[in-house]
């Protein structure tokens, strides 16, 4: 088993989001009401299944942020998928992601979130491809109440080895 090394740029990009999102987090008093950790924690995630004839994909994804004031949130995510389409492929793929968020009006969601993904896919000749895939997703999107809707691109987007076919990705985000 290969063992899981974070290359330059993730380490650096993981640097900055902690940066960043601690610079905000002093002011987190003055900008909500006086509570617990627990109370600033918003659940969400997603889930996804498409069974078809000879295709099947399972998605799983959940996730926690943490609500520093009403602009700023940053949290943790997990995943894990498989997908197999018969007499071509079958892959599982999972990982986790540091989501930042922020909202400089109520109606608008920006966000940025990192990914880390394992990605192993089996073809029916018996090949084999293992690789990790880094993912660092800029997004905007409308916001209504807890659900967010809008678009995300993978500033790291290999055509040559990546897990996603275009930089460019539609979401929907619900936190609870």
């Amino acid at each position: 088993m290969q063992l899981f090394i974070f290359n330059k740029l993730t380490k650096n990009a993981i640097i900055v989001i902690f940066t960043l999102f601690s610079a905000f987090s002093y002011a987190q008093n003055n900008h909500l009401d006086q509570g617990d950790f627990w109370s600033r924690v918003r659940y969400g995630g997603g889930l996804g299944l498409s069974i078809g004839s000879g295709y099947s994909d399972i998605m799983v994804a959940p996730s926690a942020v943490y609500d520093f004031n009403e602009y700023f949130s940053a949290g943790l995510g997990l995943q894990g998928s498989y997908v197999k389409v018969r007499n071509n492929f079958e892959s599982y793929i999972y990982g986790a992601s540091l989501v930042g968020l922020f909202n400089p009006i109520n109606e608008i969601q920006l966000s940025a979130e990192l990914e880390q993904v394992r990605v192993n896919v089996t073809y029916e000749d018996d090949f084999k491809d293992n690789f990790w895939n880094t993912a660092l997703f800029l997004g905007a999107g409308y916001r209504a109440e807890n659900i967010t809707i809008g678009v995300r691109y993978n500033v790291l987007h290999d055509e040559d080895k990546n897990v996603y076919n275009d930089a460019f990705m539609p979401f929907v985000r619900i936190y609870f």
